[in-house]
């Protein structure tokens, strides 16, 4: 493998020309990890800064960073590749290019995408290959050695709702191609790990019933039902229960049309937002009209001035929200503010996926996510 290739789904990676580069002290690797999570997007010198030393910036921190700048263009020199166009000067700070083969994070984007549009188009073999190819990209929690600077929370935590998906996806497209039992198992581990999460449900649920394990796939709903009610209080959604009423009357379950189903309303929703940077461009709508463009990976929502929408108000919390660009979807974190978020007149634990036209409420202040229709 020749070239520079950049991973953050797992530790943070630079190889250069096949071979893994050792990144320096943690803050240069959290440097470069905010420049991967925001490529092909200038990210300013004030978010890298903010990144790197959080609340505890040294005397002069540009020069520290253009530091840790200069040293990983050498690194990404290594190779025979010119750093200084790869990592370039961009107003307000600095641009990362990297093309999807180029990057772990640009791999899974572009497989999980083919992957929902070969099962909109009823091609599930095809399907299940790419989204394989998706999860492969993964080779651990996302820049774990990283976990302890604030940004990578959010960001984490985005990323693995776009992995929950892909899950999700794959085992739909798995149970098209009638191999419900091969993906039992993982299904069972991931709804133990999101166990609020009825889409991995629903499909546990149809791949033991298809299995010819009526028993166990009403266990599964029970299990589903018991969980939401304990703990949140509410019953599984319209679609689950539907699905156990079929079962329980012994119906066939016509596999292959919900995964195409399933697969061209995600297109709608997920491959349109993945072309934010180009084609059609994020933004949130205050009440007052004024539109704030999400042009960045993170674009932070709170009261003091170092967010990106800043709202003057008491009741907001300091830093209380962060939109997430994952490349896939728009995800919104609530960083446990006093106060709460709500999208679409509830409000949210810890996460949300963001959807064109979603209602955002930051306790007075409400915003509309708008997603320009793609061209």
């Amino acid at each position: 493998m020749s070239g520079v290739d950049f991973g953050v789904l797992g530790p943070l990676q630079l190889s250069v020309n096949g071979s893994p580069v050792a990144l320096g002290t943690p803050k240069q690797r959290a440097v470069l990890a905010m420049l991967v999570m925001s490529r092909n997007r200038p990210i300013s010198s004030d978010a890298l800064v903010g990144a790197a030393w959080e609340q505890f910036p040294p005397p002069e921190p540009k020069a520290s960073l253009h530091s840790y700048i200069s040293n990983l263009r050498k690194l990404i020199s290594g190779g025979g590749s010119d750093g200084r166009m790869i990592l370039a000067s961009a107003p307000p700070g600095y641009r990362l290019t990297v093309t999807d083969d180029g990057c772990d994070l640009g791999r899974f984007v572009a497989a999980k995408n083919a992957g929902v549009q070969a099962a909109a188009a009823s091609q599930f073999e095809q399907a299940s290959t790419h989204l394989s190819e998706a999860l492969a990209q993964w080779r651990g929690p996302v820049l774990d050695d990283l976990r302890d600077f604030e940004f990578v929370g959010p960001f984490a935590t985005a990323l693995i709702e776009d992995k929950v998906v892909a899950h999700t996806a794959h085992a739909e497209a798995e149970i098209a191609c009638n191999r419900g039992h091969a993906v039992i198992g993982t299904l069972e581990s991931l709804v133990a790990e999101h166990p609020y999460r009825e889409p991995l449900w629903t499909q546990l649920i149809t791949a033991y019933y298809v299995s010819e394990r009526q028993s166990d796939a009403l266990d599964a709903y029970q299990r589903l039902r018991s969980t939401l009610a304990e703990d949140l209080g509410i019953d599984p959604g319209p679609t689950v229960r539907a699905l156990s009423e079929r079962i329980l009357r012994q119906e066939p379950i016509n596999t292959r049309r919900a995964a195409r189903t399933t697969a061209v309303h995600k297109i709608d929703i997920d491959i349109r937002t993945a072309t934010g940077a180009q084609s059609a461009p994020a933004q949130m709508r205050a009440a007052s009209g004024r539109v704030y463009p999400l042009l960045s990976a993170a674009t932070r929502i709170g009261r003091l001035p170092d967010n990106d929408i800043v709202l003057d108000d008491l009741s907001v919390s300091r830093h209380h929200a962060v939109i997430i660009d994952t490349g896939t979807s728009y995800v919104i974190t609530d960083l446990r503010s006093a106060n709460g978020v709500e999208v679409a007149g509830h409000r949210i634990r810890g996460t949300a996926t963001l959807t064109s036209g979603d209602r955002v409420r930051v306790c007075d202040h409400e915003f509309v996510f708008e997603i320009a229709p793609a061209r």
